[in-house]
This record gives structure tokens, C-alpha cells and sequence, in this order.
């Protein structure tokens, strides 16, 4: 029997020597690599992380013992070790395991994650819950150096080192967040990198000269004061000591012996302290191990799989070749939202700032302010981290930001903390805030083009993951606030539809079709031009029903007292993850049937008035 097979609780792993480990730990690697291939998944991340998670079920208690992951896009070994082997199979699958911790999937996942830079702060809080209660359990938050490019990392960092509170900071430092890090802070941990190869190179260095004989020992004592004065410049200036909180390391974070060793030591100390460990990205995988950007997330789609995120820098670069005011802005997203084609071209015009939503979004408004086009390409879910800086920095003083709004809509794999389904909502409430929503990729590459010349205020323009070919025919040109009627109505229904998604539904169904081009505002002309006729209009959007595109048209037609009966489709009010996107669609009755049916009602006369 493998130790894969063996293992079934962190108190089996307990009962392995450090030699068993080490096999456990390839065994689990070549377990990740199988089921990745097969339903996509994190895998740079988790094979970098596998002996630093079993070195800490090792020496710490888990349940009874926290866990935070930041991020949690790392936390494959801590799911395989905690009793869920074999769910792991069914990993990114309905009623499989999330990819990510899940509180409500197992008492071993102290919290959900999704988002970065958030595990200090949440860490804390459960440690001074603990204290609170006087309970004497250990917090672990896991953090990766990517996380650093984050304020909240900081703001956390300023409160745990202020407060003393005991807990446990492990930096996994593999040089990486999804792009390689960038800034300042990645500099200074390459510093603290330096210490660790030195405490290596000291002592093999001493072993080696020591053996020389007459010269060794006067050699040693000749190098003593340049060893000092390295040692000075490598270690001398520990932010982490001067914030209150004690560091150790670097230490090898492949190495379980040293890592046991280690935590062992601090386990009980009564202060914060960070331990920093250096790891390789896609460690045990050649492919990944070279190329951790491209392996960062494996999606299971074919490489050739022409994206909306293609789509939209390409159009970029083209619009940068004209127009040297056009400038990219990325939150260390730049291969996924189709940004590194014009970091290539134009790398004085395009910012990687790392993993820092807020800054971008304000630095964004400084460069509108001083006559610069800026786009910042971003996750809808990564977008409402910066709703603040939306609101006061940007829609405030009316600027022209663009926003290239990634993975808006059902997400599928990826779960419920990555859903897009909350932006049109976000984004509705703030004057002077303009939304487009293409249909098809080419309707994209005209809706970004008009975006270049618009400077009233800020546009957003939201696209889902993925490419939908089926429709991609050529749109008409772009009108500031007018939809794109696709298909007349013999039935006196019209099926208004938000995105590539929706509008394949409407189009699929005996009614009317309208692109919703424009989500804000709304073509108020096509909605009186439709009640003059006598129509009802059924609106289609992959985003939060309350507060989205829909009930913008039904307050408009209820506040004019237009004759038009108004049926609003989309996600209903509770969270969704369901881990493919048509099985999101269907759960929320976004399918061309419900559609259909919908129809059939108004026909009959079920639906006969607005609610």
C-alpha cells in the first residue's frame, strides 16, 4: 500500500519518519499532476507547496489548530492530507472539492479563500477570538510573497506586530504571484533570499578552505571581516523585526527535515513571528518548474482557444500603435487578461503594480487626470476589491478611466469566490459611470475602439472567460447608449440580452433579440419605441438580479408608466458554485427552455403585468 493510500487524517502523518515524508511528498506531487490534467486547477502553485504543507500537519494539531491560505489556490496537499483523497478526483467538479479552502466544506479549512493579501488580516482575527475566549490553539496564515504587492498585507503587518498577538506568519516565497512580482517589495525579499544562500555558502565555504592545510585557517581569518560586512548588508535590516514581529529564516521549503526542525522551534513561542521559507513554483514538474506563468492555472482548454481576453489586447496594442496616450494598466494579470502582447510592444506605456486593485484603480485616475487614456484589465471579481477607488477617485471627478472588466458573468471552475455577478450592480449605482456589454468578440474590438475617443467620464466593458465563435458576426457600429437589434419580433416579445452568453439564448428562442450594447445607460428610445407597440420585453444578464441591468429597465418603464410588461432573468440572491458555467446558467434558469418558457406564459397571459 502507497502512503498516498495510507494516509487519511493529519494523525497518520504523524506517525511517518522524515524518510516516509519525503516519499509521501512525491507521491501526493504525481497525484495533483494526474487530476490537474484531467479537470484543470492551480498546479505551479500546489506542487511548490507540498512539503511546506506536510511539515506543518506534521508538527501542528489541524482541526484543532488554524490554517489560513492566502489565497487558498495552494491548498491541494493540506485537502489530500485532511480525509478528502479521494473527493480530489472529482477537484473544479460539481460536488467535488473547491479549489480553494472552503469553510463549509470541511472543519479542516479554517476560512474561504479566494482573494490575496487577505489571510494576516483574517489570521488575527482568529487569534484574538482564541485569546478572547482564552483557548490556546495555534494560527497559521500562509502567505505567499505575491500577497506583499497588497496593501491589506501591510495594514495587517502594522496591527499584529503593534498588538504582540502569538501567531505564525509562513512567507512562501517562490518570486511569483501569477506574473513574476514586480516593485520594491519584491526586491527587498530578494535581499532576505540572499541571507539563506549565505548561511549555505558560509558553511560550505569554511568546510572547504578549513581542509587546505597552512593556508585554510589564515585564509578564514583574513575573509573574517569581509564575512561580517556581507553579513551586515544581508541581514541588518529585518522590516519584519523593526514591525515587532521575529524572523527566521530563509530556510529551504522543499526540505521537510528543516521545515519540521523549524516549526517545531517556534510553535510555542508567545510573540508573532514569521518564518520565510524559499520554494520553486511548479517544484517536481519540469514544464512548470520553467514555465510557472503558463502553469499557474491549467484549464483543460485547447491552447488554440482564441479568448475574449485575446480579443482585447490585440485591439490594445492596435489602438497604442496610433495613440501614444493609451496606456495598460494590470494587477499582475497580464498573460490572463491579454495585457502581456502590449507590455511586449509598448513596455513603457503598460504597468504591471502587482497584486493591488486600489492602487491601480487611483493611479488609473491620476494618469486620466493628466490627459492620459488608461485601461486597466482586471477580474470582475478582483474589480469590487477597488469599489471605493472607483467611486472617489475615479466617477467623482468624472474620468476617463476604461475598465476591461475579465470574467464577468458565471465562472464556472473556479467557484463561488471568482464569480463575476455582482458588477453591473457595483457599477449601476455610481453617476457617471457608463457600462457595455459586447456580444461576440468582434463586438468587443468595436466597443473598446469607440471606448478610446469617449472622455465624458469612466466606461466599463464587460466580457465573460472564455470565446463564443457560434455568433461572432459583424455588429453595427457603436452608438452611445443604444442597444443592437438583432431580430425583429413577430410576437410582440422582446428578449434583451447582456453579453455573448445571453444574447445566444435570445437568438435561440421565438422572440425579438437585443443586444444590450449598453447596460448603462439604457436605451430608453427602443423601450418606448417597444411599449408604443404593445411589447413586453424579457431581460437576460449573467449578473445578480438585484440591482442589475434588468431592474434598471423595469423602474424606467414603471417611473414613465409605460404600458410594457417587464420580466427580469439572472442570478438569484444567494451565491453561486457551480463549477461549470452552463451548470450555473441552468441553475438560475438562464437557459434557452426557460426562456421559452417565459414566452409561452406572456402569450397565454400568465404574465400580465410587472411586479
Amino acid at each position: 500500500m502507497s502512503y498516498l493510500e495510507k494516509i487519511n487524517s493529519p494523525s497518520d502523518l504523524k506517525k511517518l519518519s522524515i524518510r516516509e515524508l519525503k516519499a509521501y511528498a512525491e507521491e501526493i506531487r504525481e497525484y495533483i499532476v494526474q487530476v490537474v490534467e484531467k479537470n484543470g486547477g492551480h498546479l505551479a502553485s500546489n506542487l511548490g507547496a507540498v512539503e511546506l504543507t506536510i511539515a506543518l500537519h506534521y508538527v501542528f494539531d489541524c482541526p484543532e489548530d488554524k490554517f489560513i491560505f492566502d489565497v487558498g489556490h495552494q491548498s491541494y496537499t493540506h485537502k489530500i492530507i485532511t480525509g478528502r483523497r479521494d473527493d480530489f478526483r472529482k477537484l473544479r467538479c460539481d460536488g467535488g472539492p473547491s479549489g480553494f479552502e472552503n469553510m463549509h466544506e470541511s472543519e479542516y479549512d479554517a476560512f474561504t479563500t479566494g482573494h490575496s493579501s487577505t489571510s494576516l488580516s483574517v489570521g488575527l482575527g482568529i487569534a484574538r477570538a482564541r485569546d478572547l475566549s482564552g483557548e490556546k490553539y495555534n494560527v497559521v496564515s500562509v502567505i505567499g510573497d505575491g500577497a506583499f504587492t497588497g496593501g491589506m498585507t501591510y495594514e495587517a503587518l502594522n496591527d499584529i506586530g503593534e498588538s504582540g498577538t502569538r501567531m505564525l506568519i509562513v512567507l512562501n516565497d517562490n518570486n511569483m504571484s501569477i506574473s513574476k512580482n514586480v516593485g520594491a517589495i519584491s526586491a527587498y525579499l530578494k535581499k532576505l533570499r540572499l541571507s539563506r544562500r549565505y548561511k549555505v555558502l558560509k558553511t560550505t565555504f569554511k568546510r572547504g578552505i578549513d581542509g587546505i592545510p597552512l593556508l585554510g585557517p589564515a585564509f578564514v581569518k583574513a575573509a573574517e571581516k569581509v564575512k561580517i560586512a556581507v553579513k551586515k548588508q544581508v541581514d541588518n535590516d529585518k522590516m519584519f523585526d523593526k514591525l515587532g514581529i521575529k524572523y527566521y529564516g530563509a530556510f529551504d521549503g522543499h526540505d521537510i527535515g528543516e521545515l519540521v526542525y523549524v516549526f517545531s522551534q517556534v510553535k510555542h513561542l508567545n510573540v508573532p513571528v514569521l518564518v520565510h521559507v524559499i520554494t520553486r513554483k511548479g517544484s517536481g514538474l519540469y514544464e512548470a518548474e520553467h514555465d510557472p506563468v503558463k502553469y499557474h492555472g491549467v484549464t483543460g482548454e485547447p491552447e488554440t482557444a482564441y479568448k475574449f481576453s485575446d480579443v482585447a489586447g490585440e485591439t490594445l496594442c492596435a489602438l497604442a500603435a496610433k495613440d501614444d496616450k493609451i496606456v495598460g494598466v494590470s494587477a499582475a494579470m497580464l498573460p490572463s487578461t491579454g495585457l502581456e502582447k502590449l507590455k511586449n510592444e509598448y513596455p513603457e506605456r503598460c504597468f504591471d503594480v502587482g497584486i493591488a486593485e486600489q492602487h491601480s484603480v487611483s493611479m488609473c485616475a491620476g494618469l486620466a487626470a493628466n490627459g492620459y487614456k488608461p485601461y486597466f484589465a482586471v477580474y470582475s471579481s478582483f474589480l469590487q476589491r477597488a469599489f471605493d477607488q472607483i467611486l472617489h477617485d475615479v466617477c467623482i471627478n468624472s474620468l476617463p478611466v476604461r475598465f476591461l472588466i475579465d470574467r464577468a458573468g458565471a465562472v464556472g471552475s473556479d467557484g463561488v469566490t471568482h464569480q463575476g455577478l455582482f458588477d453591473i450592480s457595483y457599477l449601476s449605482v455610481l453617476p457617471e459611470m457608463c457600462i457595455t456589454a459586447p456580444r461576440n468578440g468582434k463586438d468587443l474590438k468595436k466597443i473598446i475602439e469607440w471606448t478610446s475617443s469617449y472622455d465624458k467620464g469612466p466606461v466599463a466593458v464587460r466580457y465573460p472567460k472564455g470565446y463564443s465563435a457560434s455568433g461572432d458576426d459583424e455588429p453595427s457600429e457603436v452608438e452611445y447608449g443604444k442597444w443592437e437589434l438583432l431580430r425583429e419580433s413577430k410576437n410582440g416579445i422582446y428578449a434583451i440580452a447582456v453579453g455573448p452568453n445571453m444574447t445566444d439564448i435570445a437568438l435561440a428562442c421565438d422572440c425579438g433579440a437585443v443586444s444590450a450594447r449598453f447596460v448603462k445607460p439604457i436605451d430608453k428610445g427602443f423601450i418606448e419605441k417597444a411599449a408604443k407597440q404593445g411589447a413586453a420585453l424579457v431581460t437576460l444578464e449573467e449578473n445578480a438580479i438585484r440591482g442589475g441591468f434588468g431592474e434598471a429597465v423595469l423602474e424606467y418603464v414603471n417611473s414613465a408608466k409605460l404600458p410594457c410588461r417587464v420580466i427580469n432573468m439572472g442570478f438569484s440572491d444567494r451565491f453561486c458554485d457551480k463549477r461549470t458555467v452552463s451548470g450555473a446558467l441552468a441553475d438560475n434558469g438562464l437557459t434557452a427552455e426557460a426562456l421559452e418558457a417565459v414566452i409561452k406564459n406572456i402569450i397565454s397571459g400568465k404574465i400580465c403585468k410587472n411586479p
